[in-house]
Parts: structure tokens; sequence; C-alpha cells
């Protein structure tokens, strides 16, 4: 097989191509490529789109960049050609000694990574495994055992999607939550009211990611998202994936039981026996997967009781900032409408002076900020797209780093416990509804270090700025949930204001107009990332036999692959040991 890196191809070309669909792009791919070889189109052979991305560095000339993976019928002969075309030095290197440069294209030789379920082991379940929790890792550690004859239980404390899909809508309309029920539990996990990003920095070289876009595929993703520099699913579609793998796993011998918490666990001499669901049955089992999710709090507390070992971590807390999509698409594309590359997305990092990172989270292109609690008394927000990217506004956290050290306490539910008092400022400065301040205003207060209330007194300060909902100002918020005007400076420790500050001031000479005054912050963004790890040894394993802490919640993940790609890690530790009752087709 040869890879083709750094293929280059002008943006109106590819999307002439694209309008034909999959197959007029892999058309163009064919053509381009057969060119750079100086062979035949018939003689390419198999050809395979891995990577596409967008070169923007020089509007308003933007080029896709392409990696294609090629299987040609003479590759020997194709290979010797190409090296003569290079000169003696490569000649005598060999070819598989590095890469080829052919007009600014990487050819190389490659294996094609192909992922590979392990070999069953042979001991005997004496239970089925239990799988609690059916976000990305959940879903996707049921799913492959499920594939692979195992018959795993699947426990949600929530509702399937379609009746979730209900509980959150009447959420926003109505302010009315539903604990068990809402963005962040229930079939899907809180990715599934997200943009539905799929990239992820986690290396691949098993092939576990590729492995989880092709389940995504087979279950009515788009097929771009296999080669996508940055892809996403959005809310919309994201919703009928869930669904069609859960009916795959019941179909293949698994069950999914929904508004099943697990209230208990018990351990005995250092095992796992079984688990209490609901307060009131109990479900034996030797094989426990922990794939809770971040936001379990009460079921950290659990196993926190039943001295299960866990340890606080760092994370990362901020707010949610929008900005015109018009003004991002000018920015990166240098076009306000996008140029028909769609809605533009922007990664922005800095470090501030107290030595904090600042960086930017979970970016909505085309999105909306939206009410994302799940307790009584506390309110937490992110950020959602629906895939067509299609709302007027571009969001994201601008989030601060935090550590063990800022909690108060050495306690292992710390970190918890910070997030619940920043959720309960957010929660009351406007009475449940979502708080909301104008970057400019929100400055002054950091750097007056004043509550806006106080300033607003001050004779000193144009209380013209205080106008939130001024019609000069450009930015109409994009919101999920009802909201109102408030004074967000409260919510955060001082030291990560200042650092925000910085690093909005920081984005702004990145991005023209980045930190502009008319910019909505809405908070409190508290759930980037879980504030514990559950520690786990080489087998995957609990210091508590049987018990198994998987993605996000556990502290092994940070967004919908890389959790997806945890959770087949532990299915592939479960298939190892024990054997299976028959593959499923």
């Amino acid at each position: 097989m040869l890879q083709i890196n750094q293929l280059k191809i002008n943006s109106a070309e590819v999307h002439a191509a694209k309008a034909l669909g999959t197959e007029g792009l892999r058309a163009l791919l064919r053509t381009r490529v057969a060119k750079l070889l100086r062979v035949s189109e018939n003689e390419i052979g198999r050809l395979d789109i891995r990577r596409e991305s967008i070169d923007a560095r020089k509007k308003p000339n933007i080029f896709y960049i392409y990696t294609v993976e090629v299987y040609p019928k003479k590759q020997d002969s194709i290979l010797r050609k190409l090296q003569s075309r290079q000169g003696t030095h490569l000649k005598k290197q060999g070819f598989n000694e590095g890469s080829i440069t052919v007009g600014g294209v990487q050819i190389a030789m490659a294996e094609p990574v192909e992922y590979c379920f392990p070999q069953y082991g042979t001991k005997k379940l004496q239970h089925p495994i239990v799988i609690v929790g059916t976000g990305p890792a959940g879903l996707f550690c049921g799913y492959f055992l499920a594939l692979h004859g195992y018959r795993p239980i699947l426990l949600e404390r929530g509702k399937c999607v379609e009746e979730r899909q209900a509980d959150v809508e009447r959420f926003w309309e109505t302010g009315r939550l539903d604990i068990a029920s809402n963005v962040q539990f229930g079939e899907g996990g809180a990715g599934t009211f997200s943009d539905g990003k799929l990239n992820t920095l986690v290396k691949d070289k098993d092939g576990r990611g590729l492995a989880v876009l092709q389940v995504f595929v087979e279950c009515g993703a788009k097929d771009e998202i296999l080669y996508e520099a940055k892809p996403h699913l959005g809310t919309d579609v994201l919703c009928g994936v869930v669904r069609c793998m859960r009916n795959k796993i019941i179909a293949w011998g698994g069950e999914v039981r929904f508004e099943s918490q697990m209230t208990d666990v018990d351990i005995r001499d250092g095992k796992v026996c079984g688990v209490e669901v609901n307060h009131d049955q109990y479900l034996p089992c030797d094989r426990l997967v922990l794939a809770t999710g971040h936001s379990a709090r009460d079921t950290f507390e659990t196993l926190c009781h039943r001295q299960i070992p866990m340890e606080a971590k760092s994370f990362a807390v901020g707010l949610r900032v929008e900005h015109p999509q018009a003004l991002i698409n000018q920015s990166q594309f240098g076009a306000a409408d996008g140029g028909g590359l769609g809605a533009a997305t922007y990664k922005v990092t800095a470090k501030a002076d107290n030595g904090r990172g600042v960086y930017s989270f979970c970016m909505c292109p085309g999105g909306y900020v939206v009410n994302a609690s799940s307790e009584e008394g506390r309110l937490a927000v992110n950020g959602m797209s629906y895939s067509g990217r299609k709302g007027q506004n571009a969001n994201s956290a601008i989030i601060v780093s935090v550590t063990p050290e800022d909690y108060g306490s050495e306690h292992p539910l710390a970190g918890v416990e910070f997030q619940r008092r920043l959720e309960e400022r957010a929660f009351s400065l406007a009475g449940g509804r979502i708080p909301m301040q104008r970057y400019g205003v929100f400055k002054v207060c950091v750097e007056q270090g004043k509550a806006q209330e106080e300033l607003e007194r001050s004779v000193e300060v144009d209380t013209g700025m205080f106008l939130e909902d001024n019609a000069d100002c450009e930015i109409v918020p994009g919101h999920k949930g009802e909201s109102a005007w408030a004074d967000v400076s409260q919510i955060l420790p001082k030291a990560c204001n200042q650092a925000f500050v910085q690093g909005m001031e920081s984005f702004g000479r990145q991005i023209r107009g980045f930190d502009r005054e008319d910019v909505i912050l809405s908070g409190v963004e508290s759930r980037t990332s879980s504030p514990l790890r559950i520690p786990r040894d080489e087998t995957l394993q609990s210091m508590v036999r049987g018990i198994y802490p998987c993605g996000e919640g556990a502290g092994y993940a940070g967004g919908i692959t890389s959790a997806a790609m945890d959770g087949l890690r532990v299915a592939e530790q479960l298939a190892s040991e024990f054997a299976s009752k028959g593959v499923q087709k």
C-alpha cells in the first residue's frame, strides 16, 4: 500500500467534486494521484481517504489537504520509477528508509491499520457483565461485548434517548428539571447534547479510533467523519446513532435497562459480588464496568463510602463566550459567509501571569449555549450544535485550569464540592436562569475588583456600559433555556477571573474582535472533565477486583471518541479473560 500525504487541491475544485457526493471526491483524488504517480487511473486500484483538512493560511486562496491510501496494481514498478526520478541518493538509501517527495507531496510505503478484537479468554463468566452508564464509554463497551457474544447488561439511570430529548426540551422551555433525565443523564451521555465532536488527541496505533468512527457510520452517521480532520455529528444525528447502537446491542442478546440507577455496590473480600439497583433490586455480578460519566456525583459518593480508591485530579472551569459566527468565519476563512467551507472553528490557548492555563474547549460553530444542569439549586452550561451548524453565533468555553490545591480540602471528592459551589453561585445570580454578562462589563469588574452593582453606583464609571441589552450590540444571545443579565464576575474565584481576562486579551490578538466588549459570557462551565480519577491497574481493574473504571467519569477520557475508545479497550480486556457465548452477526 502507498500512503500519499500533503496532497493539496484548490477548494473550488473540491467543492465541485463534493457536489457529486463522496464518489465525486474520490474521482477527483484518483485523477490527482494517477497524475502524481504517472500512471493511468485504472492502475490505481483501491483508494481510501484517510484525512481531509483545510489550509487557510493564504486567504483568500483556500486549499484542502488530503492523506489517501492507494493499492496500485504494479506497486514495485511505480516505486522504482519514483526513486529514479529522485536521483541517486534516494536510490541508494532505499524507499523503505523514509518517504519520497514529489512536487511537495509525500509518498511512502505503509501497512494499513486494521482494528482486531482480541482472542477470547477461557475463563467462564458466572454472571453477565454489568455496565453502569450508556454514555460513549458504556455504550461502546456494551456494543463490542454484545457483538462478540457476551450479552452484557447495561444500567442507565436516565431514559432512552427519545424520551430524554423530550425531557430536555421541556426543561429548556419551562425550567422544570428532571434530575435523572437531562443534559447530563440519559442514553448517550452528556455528549448527546453537544456538538458531537469526534476529534481526539489520543494516538490510534491499534485502530480503535477508526473502529469507533466506523460504528458511527454503520449506525447512521455520514461517511465523511472517517476522514475529516475535525469530524462532528451534531445533536440531531447523534440521537439517531445512539438509538441504533442500543437496538443492535439488544438484537445481539444484551440488555439495556433504563431508569435503573446503581445505588450501591456489594463488595466482599476485596471483590465485587453484585450491585443494588434503585435501592430495591439486587443484581449479582463479578465483573462491573463503571462508565458513569463525569456528573454522577451521587454514585461517586457511594463508591467512596464503599472505600473504592479514588483521588481528586485537576480539571478546568470557565465561562461560555459567544461571538457572531461571521466574525469567526472572516478570521479563519477570509469570508463572513465561510466561502463555502461551512461554519469555521477555532482553538486558542494562553498562559496567564499566575501560571494558569487558559484555553478554548468544546467549540460549537453555529451553535447554542444550553442550560446543562443536573442538580436542583445548581446551574451549569454547555455548548451544542445541530449537524447543519446554522446558528448565528459561535460559542466555546474559555476555561482556566484548577488543581486540587484550589479545592480547599484533600478529600477525594473535594473537586466535586468545588464544582457545586460554583454552580450554586451561578444558579443564585439569575434565579435558575442562565446568567450572562457582556465581556466589557466583566473585564471592568475584574480589573476594579468590584461587583457590577458597586460599580454602577460609582460616579466615576460610565453607566451606559451597563446597558446589557443595548440595541447597539451586534451579538444577541443564542441560548437553550431561559437566561437573564447578571454579574457573572461573581462566579469564579478571583485568580480564575484574572486569568480569564488575560486569556481573552491574548485571544483578541490571535482572532481580531475576540475580546470586543459586546461578547456575551455565560456561566458556569464546570463539567469540562471529571474532577476525580478512580485508579486502575494494568488489567484495567480497580483495587477492588472485578471493577473496571472506564471513560470520562473515571478520569480516563476527555470527549466522545476518547471515551468510546476507552470503553472498547475495557471490552477487549474482558474478552481476553473470558470465554464468549458466540459471535453475533
